[in-house]
């Protein structure tokens, strides 16, 4: 199955290299879907090179403690990821000066949590490297807009707003990455939801680096999920890390409504639910349970206290973890394009649903807490 899925691969990659190819999507059939296809086919003829690599030179993670998958595997899936993005942006050829600096911030958070999954960096190390990227985010112009502009304390508050969304959602995605195909299936979804927006809005810079990452994962899935065996290759930090990096900062870059408050303010929030949900649950849970006692107890607690943990001791299968987070991403995601249209009394309605969807996973997950630690 793999040989045929990257044969296809293969093929398409040759064909839309070829200049007459590259030229009809350009005029013709849309460059998203070149750059979709383009990070696609990249992505699924890399991931097995990676396979390869990452055997060779020992960058695998070994099974035992907190880790639930039984065999070595393989690292350096998110290199594979990040390649083929970058790839995909670069033979559209079209880049604003901002997407530079998000790319090249990217790289940068990949380039140190592929350091990590080699050699094991301290967390606080990582945290304060991310946090210097962010700030060189803010100074190119990717900045939160909430309060004035204008006014040193609305600045202030914008950055400091910035630097936690990017950096919370960027360490969020990695901890989600406990289950085989959940960070790269998660990814793709808020991937495939940040493009309808873009689409929805005309902002075609967001629209390519949402369609890019789109591809990118989707490449690299069949590899990282199977129905009846384990994972051939993880994201790896380096991934996981470098896919919420991107997708948080492409959310604050992003225009989500005019003069629409509750629009603007809830679209990414609902996208971003489940990573921004499992953050906040078990930030809380552990402070209150005495888990963690300072920042530092934070930064560096390791559990099995994440929501795909607790929800497979309720359901007992990872699969079906897998897919119930899955369509939990998409529902939420629904709600956030279907708020675009919405009044003002529909807006909040679809916000008041979302909460208690929320509730719903929260009892479940509260039924498996227990079980985990």
């Amino acid at each position: 199955m793999f040989r045929v899925f990257w044969g296809v691969a293969c093929l398409l990659f040759i064909a839309l290299v070829t200049p007459a190819i590259r030229q009809l999507f350009f005029e013709h059939l849309g460059r998203w879907l070149y750059i979709l296809l383009f990070a696609f086919s990249t992505s699924a003829l890399l991931t097995p090179l990676m396979i390869f690599i990452a055997v060779r030179a020992g960058i695998v993670d070994n099974p035992g403690g907190r880790k639930i998958h039984t065999r070595v595997t393989p690292l350096l899936g998110g290199v594979a990821v990040t390649i083929s993005f970058i790839s995909a942006l670069l033979a559209n050829m079209i880049l604003d000066a901002r997407d530079v600096v998000l790319i090249a911030g990217g790289t940068v958070i990949a380039a140190v949590s592929l350091v990590d999954d080699w050699k094991n960096i301290p967390a606080r190390y990582k945290l304060l490297i991310q946090v210097c990227v962010v700030i060189v985010l803010i100074r190119s112009g990717i900045i939160l807009d909430l309060f004035p502009v204008h006014t040193t304390w609305g600045y202030l508050l914008n950055a400091a707003l910035s630097i936690i969304w990017i950096v919370g959602l960027t360490n969020a995605m990695n901890f989600i990455d406990g289950m085989d195909g959940l960070a790269a299936g998660v990814s793709a979804i808020i991937s495939l939801f940040l493009g309808i927006v873009a689409f929805q809005t005309g902002q075609s810079f967001m629209g390519w680096i949402a369609i890019a990452m789109l591809g990118s994962c989707l490449g690299f899935f069949p590899f990282n999920f199977g129905f009846r065996r384990q994972a051939a290759i993880f994201l790896g930090d380096a991934g996981s890390a470098f896919i919420g990096f991107v997708l948080s900062a492409l959310a604050i870059k992003a225009s989500w409504a005019d003069n629409n408050p509750i629009v603007s303010f809830a679209t990414p929030i609902l996208i971003f639910w489940v990573l921004i949900y499992d953050m906040a649950y078990i930030s809380l849970e552990r402070i209150i349970t005495g888990k963690v006692k300072s920042f530092q107890d934070w930064i560096d607690y390791v559990g099995t206290d994440h929501i795909h943990h607790r929800l497979l001791v309720i359901f007992g299968d990872r699969k079906k973890v897998v897919f119930f987070i899955f369509f939990l991403c998409a529902t939420l995601g629904i709600s956030a394009i279907t708020l675009r249209g919405a009044s003002t009394s529909d807006g909040i309605l679809t916000v008041v649903q979302a909460f208690l969807i929320t509730i719903i996973v929260s009892i479940l997950e509260y039924s498996g807490r227990n079980h985990t630690k």
